[in-house]
């Protein structure tokens, strides 16, 4: 492989892995927010929108992956699980059309 491509290869400790995680679902979120504050179909339906697609997007990415459902650090089924429960949490609270 060239030395100018990206490797996934990576040597990270469980902690450092779950705050990587961590880290990731915090950026998500703000920028998930953002467009959500910005869309034009309302903050409570976009919000829920992303939230949806982006817990597809994390399932789609563990299973590509390959990484383990209950694994002892945080990996991207986590992710998703967190992502889905704030989907369902932010539908409750929308107001029905």
């Amino acid at each position: 492989m060239p030395p100018f491509v990206a490797s996934r290869v990576r040597k990270l400790s469980s902690a450092s892995k779950s705050a990587e995680v961590i880290a990731r679902f915090g950026l998500r979120m703000a920028a998930i927010v953002a467009f959500a504050v910005v869309g034009g179909i309302g903050f409570e339906r976009g919000l829920t929108l992303m939230l949806w697609m982006s817990a597809i997007l994390a399932t789609v990415v563990a299973m590509f992956d390959r990484e383990e459902l209950g694994d002892t650090t945080l990996n991207h089924w986590d992710e998703a699980s967190a992502y889905a429960a704030l989907c369902c949490l932010a539908g409750a609270f929308a107001p029905a059309s």
